[in-house]
C-alpha cells in the first residue's frame, strides 16, 4: 500500500456472527459497499451515495459483484477495508475491495457500477467532475 491508499476501518461485533462466531458471509458484502461508499464520502467532499443521488442526481447501481473469501472475519480486530478504483469506463466503474484482519487477508471482492441519470433511472457517461476525482486514484489490481 502506498500513502495514497484509502482504508476504511469496520467494527466488527458479536451482532455480526454467527453461531460459529465468525461474521456472517452476508455481512461481508455489505463491510464492502460500507467502505465503497465511505471511499466516496472521502473523495467527493463528504458526498456518500445518499447526496450523490439526492443532491446530485447521479446513481451508480451494481452490475456486478463477485468477491473470494481468504480466511474467517470474527470481532477480534478491527477490519480494515482497503478500497480502490480499478477501471473506468464511459459509463461504469469498478471498485476493489480488500478485507483484512490482524495484517491477514480475509476477503477481497471486485464491485462494478454503471452511473445513472438519478431521477431517470437512465444510464449516463460517468460525469466529468467524478472523472477528475476517478481517474488519478486508479490502480492496477
Amino acid at each position: 500500500m502506498s500513502g495514497d491508499d484509502f482504508v476504511h476501518p469496520v467494527n466488527v461485533t458479536w451482532a455480526d456472527c454467527d453461531p460459529a462466531r465468525i461474521a456472517y458471509t452476508a455481512r461481508l458484502p455489505y463491510f464492502a459497499l460500507d467502505a465503497i461508499n465511505a471511499w466516496w464520502e472521502a473523495h467527493l467532499d463528504g458526498d456518500g451515495w445518499f447526496q450523490m443521488e439526492i443532491d446530485r442526481n447521479v446513481g451508480t447501481p451494481f452490475v456486478n459483484m463477485s468477491m473470494d473469501f481468504r480466511s474467517p472475519v470474527t470481532p477480534r480486530h478491527k477490519l480494515l477495508c482497503e478500497t480502490y478504483p480499478t477501471r473506468l469506463g464511459d459509463k461504469s466503474i469498478t471498485f476493489a475491495v480488500k478485507g483484512r484482519q490482524n495484517d491477514v487477508l480475509c476477503f477481497e471482492g471486485r464491485f462494478t457500477c454503471v452511473f445513472i441519470i438519478a431521477d431517470q433511472f437512465k444510464s449516463q457517461s460517468a460525469p466529468a467532475e467524478f472523472r477528475a476525482v476517478i481517474e488519478p486514484r486508479l490502480r492496477a489490481e
